[in-house]
């Protein structure tokens, strides 16, 4: 067994690699960038080595230096995690040849199988069927036009080294193939280095369900179960479950016996997923093999109780599998959330910087632990007050619950979401809390275009509608009472004029528009030791009960005897008083007025915000890699302006109406921040 292994990445998978190396009483090596100097893979690591800039073209994607870095502190393994290097064949090659074992399968069958249009190729020899497609590289746009026309619309454009949905465009006619080859071009360029594009036929209303295989050096390959992957935006996952709600017991057999026959055949050793399309009527089509560790893997891990990360180590240092294939179990039912740094209600844009608050809940599960299971985890690479930046991809954390059957985990799911307290940049949790409470996603109705079709004009708050919005209104007033009685428990109030906590208060229930509808409701039965109380509002009533104290971010407690978890923050968004309450992924800002001051507020004059129209403002903070105009230049609607990139995305932002430039006022290579002119037109 290995005694120092350095893992080739950041973020949370590498503080999940380290968390299993520690079990097994092996040192680790952490590499880092710039931006990562402070990052929390760094911290936990026994030893860090300094790679380079920021970009990861500069620090993580060079070989040379995660080889260097081997040498240097005497590490006889590397681990590389997922994405970076993680499916580089010369890599994998070339630290072999320097005598250091790669955790991760031969370099033979990375370029087999992790070669997007090479395994293609090899599926078809071995007779799986296959998604029509060219799987060539293509070489121009206009090739690719060609090529999608013969194959029919609506086509998927895919860089061949991609993956994690970046270097993948979906087209329907023949712009969107020239533009969408193009962008998958750049992206795969920057994301991997390698700007092969090929060009399939995109199979409408498909699943996404993918295997876990698992090989050792003695020719042992198992699979362990299915994922269920199809909650997907822009082919990114959102979420993910294990088992599948859709397949039957002999599809899984048919699906895992196939994918471990394709491993088999390219002498597959280590951890690996083989990727299926599954039609309605559960026929699959071999979509294509990642040569890695999943992000999705701790859901397997929760069902089958083994520690993924740990079989990797051993199988890369000789061992042979444990456990033959009747020995893989399938107990309960497991969901993974991707927490992202992006903003659901700005159209899912990278929102970057300071974690101020960081409060996830509280685990009751580990990544290295396999006996304590059913419950809740979080995988993280990052902590209160670290920074998200702009350089590498958008995930903040993986939230994984196990239940007993899938009921019990979406449930688990729904309680763990509330408790989850991110403060200083925008996430996905309203979002995710939004996607567990669809009736369809509920009863497993679902495939990869679920999120597409039932969020098509994006996402808004009215999407998420509370089961019962008189409870927020009533916690509002609840959060109230309790911040007021601090200032009636004030010392050396003048006698006769101490500050009194009435009982009727109106809600002024604020929103986007400048509305501001009003909802009485009354605190009474108010007791300071037990902080219980009871609210009355629209003609309901709820007994409250909760230990919440003023600057606490999470509210827990009781209403009418049954539990809840909700967020609490005062001064939210532009308003100092408000207090925002945010519970089962809805959101109520609000100001908790007396009558007389709600009456006096009902009078004051709305101030409209500026006119911006006359500018192109960056939607996002990111990097300005191209301006497509110029002072004078006429522009009609759709017409390119500028392209701005962000966690290993580019964003393109078109023209909403025709115009003239009068000035820009941004440069190529500049750092924006969300809402900076970039453009202003006359």
């Amino acid at each position: 067994m290995f005694t120092k292994i350095l893992i080739a990445n950041r973020g949370e998978i590498a503080c999940r690699v380290i968390q299993t190396a520690r079990k097994m009483g092996i040192k680790t090596v952490a590499v880092y960038s710039d931006a990562d100097r402070d990052a929390r893979h760094v911290a936990l690591a026994d030893e860090a080595v300094f790679l380079g800039p920021a970009p990861s073209r500069e620090s993580y994607l060079v070989a040379d230096k995660i080889i260097a870095a081997c040498k240097q502190t005497g590490a006889q393994a590397v681990h590389p995690g997922y994405g970076f290097l993680s499916e580089n064949e010369g890599f994998a090659k070339r630290v072999e040849e320097e005598g250091i074992t790669f955790i991760g399968p031969k370099h033979y069958s990375i370029a087999a199988m992790g070669d997007k249009i090479a395994s293609k190729k090899l599926a078809k020899e071995a007779r799986v069927n296959t998604i029509p497609g060219y799987n060539d590289a293509i070489e121009t746009a206009e090739q690719a036009v060609s090529i999608a026309k013969d194959i029919g619309y609506p086509v998927m454009i895919k860089a061949s080294a991609g993956g994690g949905g970046k270097g993948l465009r979906v087209a329907f006619n023949d712009q969107e193939a020239f533009e969408g080859f193009t962008s998958c071009r750049n992206e795969a360029r920057n994301s991997f280095g390698d700007d092969r594009v090929f060009i399939e036929k995109f199979v409408e209303e498909p699943r996404h369900i993918e295997i876990q295989v698992l090989g050792d050096s003695q020719g042992s390959v198992i699979y362990l179960n299915e994922r269920e992957c199809s909650i997907q935006r822009r082919h990114q996952k959102v979420i993910e479950e294990a088992p599948s709600p859709f397949i039957s017991e002999a599809t899984r057999k048919a699906m895992g016996e196939q994918a471990v026959a394709l491993a088999k055949a390219v002498k597959y050793q280590s951890a690996g997923t083989v990727e299926f399309v599954v039609g309605k009527d559960q026929s699959f089509y071999f979509l294509e093999m990642n040569t890695r560790l999943q992000v999705e893997h701790p859901v397997t891990e929760c069902i089958t109780g083994l520690d993924l990360v740990e079989l990797m180590i051993r199988v890369a240092a000789g061992e042979p599998l444990p456990l033959k294939q009747q020995d893989v179990k399938r107990n309960g039912w497991a969901i993974e959330c991707r927490i992202n740094a992006e903003d659901p209600f700005r159209n899912f844009l990278p929102s970057t910087g300071r974690l101020v608050r960081f409060q996830p809940p509280k685990p009751s599960m580990w990544a290295s632990d396999t006996e304590h299971l059913f419950g809740v985890r979080v995988d993280t690479g990052v902590g209160e007050g670290g920074e998200i930046p702009m350089f590498y991809d958008s995930m903040i954390a993986k939230l994984i619950v196990h239940g007993k059957d899938r009921k019990d985990a979406i449930a688990r799911m729904r309680e763990a979401l509330n408790g989850f307290v991110i403060r200083g940049i925008s996430s996905n949790i309203p979002f995710q809390a939004a996607l567990l409470a669809h009736p369809d996603f509920q009863a497993g109705d679902f495939n990869t275009g679920f999120i597409a079709q039932h969020y098509a004009g994006g996402f808004k708050a009215e999407d998420v509608p509370h089961a019962d919005p008189d409870f927020l209104v009533a916690l509002a007033a609840y959060a109230n009472r309790r911040a007021l009685q601090r200032s009636a428990g004030i010392q050396g109030q003048l006698r006769g004029h101490e500050f009194k906590v009435g009982e009727d208060y109106v809600v002024v229930k604020l929103d986007d528009e400048g509305r501001h509808a009003q909802q009485a409701a009354k605190v009474s039965d108010y007791e300071v030791q037990s902080g219980s109380s009871v609210v009355e509002t629209n003609g309901k009533r709820y007994a409250i009960c909760s230990n919440w104290h003023l600057g606490g971010a999470r509210i827990r407690g009781t209403a009418d005897g049954k539990a809840f978890t909700a967020q609490v923050e005062r001064g939210a968004g532009k308003n100092p008083l408000a207090i925002r309450i945010v519970h089962n992924g809805s959101r109520l800002d609000a100001m908790v007025l007396t009558p007389r001051t709600a009456e006096l507020h009902a009078l004051m004059p709305f101030k409209a915000p500026p006119d911006m129209s006359k500018f192109l403002l960056s939607p996002m903070p990111g990097l300005l890699v191209q301006v497509a105009v110029q002072p004078g230049q006429k522009v009609q609607a759709g017409e390119r302006l500028a392209v701005i990139e962000a966690m290993k995305m580019e964003n393109v932002l078109f023209a909403s109406a025709d115009g003239v430039v009068a000035k820009v006022m941004a440069g190529t290579g500049e750092s924006l921040a969300v809402d900076q002119p970039i453009v202003e037109f006359e």
